[in-house]
């Protein structure tokens, strides 16, 4: 039998939720967090599942197959009893920045009403760190004040800090980052082209966002930039710039080559440590005020030639 909704690397989350759910004393809210990309929206919805009635064999409970019932109406989006809010598109096809207040007000409602199939009604947050803090608030009234039978899931992608209230109403299933084998399963699971098993670094959902063509060439061309530092020359600067400006999956895959090769050199040249730290502050500010790509390269770039030159 094949799993709906396969997950790999989490057999001891999965196993704490079902203790917990067999106690008779299941939480109303779980904070799931961990990186991104490596499986805890999907893990949150396999505990959905589990919670309106999909079930897979006795000895993997949680992997129901797609021709059950009730994965069925979950696979298609209109089970009556689950809510998932995530960032929507924009009317340019883009993400919004955030999880609008309307969004979590919609779930209240949803939380409201009856169970239609008279058993649990769940919500899912994806993720509670792109809520903005009008979102937070707004949701802090079910966290103080859960429904009967309802249960909110909370994925936690830990890019910025929540609010301690938020935090304190809410049990915590901590992920980690899968082993090689795990990530490779999962990306194989889910018919991954090879590129994205290198790029992974045990993130499988970050492999399979780097695996685009233009992704694989910002990598390329950053590891080409390391094997020449400290002297590369200009026409490699300027190759490894252009792609590393080829759109956000390529920023990220230069950032992550480049942050790599810094943290292997700072465990024998202390200095590169500092050069790291500076990197890691360089990549939140990049996403939190929207800097240009080719802008936020530039400064990576000068920063490498920092970490290989100690000045």
């Amino acid at each position: 039998m094949t799993p709906a909704l396969p997950l790999f690397g989490h057999d001891g989350a999965e196993a704490s939720f079902l203790s917990a759910y067999r106690s008779g004393r299941l939480h109303h809210a779980w904070l799931i967090e961990g990186p991104s990309g490596i499986g805890k929206a999907r893990l949150a919805e396999r505990i959905a599942a589990y919670l309106l009635g999909a079930r897979g064999p006795a000895s993997s409970p949680f992997d129901a197959p797609a021709d059950d019932p009730v994965m069925r109406a979950i696979l298609a989006g209109n089970h009556p009893d689950m809510s998932v809010q995530r960032r929507q598109l924009n009317d340019k096809g883009k993400l919004t920045q955030d999880i609008t207040v309307e969004q979590i007000r919609q779930m209240t409602q949803f939380f409201s009403m009856k169970p239609a199939m008279r058993g649990w009604r769940v919500g899912i947050v994806d993720a509670i760190d792109e809520a903005n803090r009008n979102s937070a608030n707004a949701l802090l009234k079910t966290l103080e004040e859960p429904p009967a039978q309802s249960i909110l899931l909370l994925v936690n992608h830990r890019s910025k800090p929540i609010l301690p209230t938020i935090r304190s109403r809410c049990r915590v299933l901590q992920l980690s980052v899968l082993t090689d084998k795990d990530c490779l399963r999962a990306l194989e699971a889910a018919g991954a082209p090879n590129d994205a098993a290198r790029l992974a670094r045990g993130r499988p959902g970050l492999g399979l966002r780097l695996a685009s063509p233009a992704a694989v060439n910002a990598a390329s061309a950053a590891r080409a930039l390391i094997k020449a530092m400290p002297k590369p020359a200009d026409k490699l600067v300027t190759a490894a710039l252009t792609a590393a400006s080829d759109g956000p999956e390529a920023g990220l895959a230069f950032r992550d080559e480049i942050l790599d090769w810094v943290a292997r050199t700072a465990e024998t040249e202390p200095r590169a440590a500092k050069v790291w730290l500076g990197l890691a502050r360089l990549s939140g500010d990049a996403e939190t005020l929207n800097m240009d790509t080719a802008q936020v390269a530039s400064k990576i770039i000068a920063a490498m030639h920092d970490a290989a030159t100690g000045k």
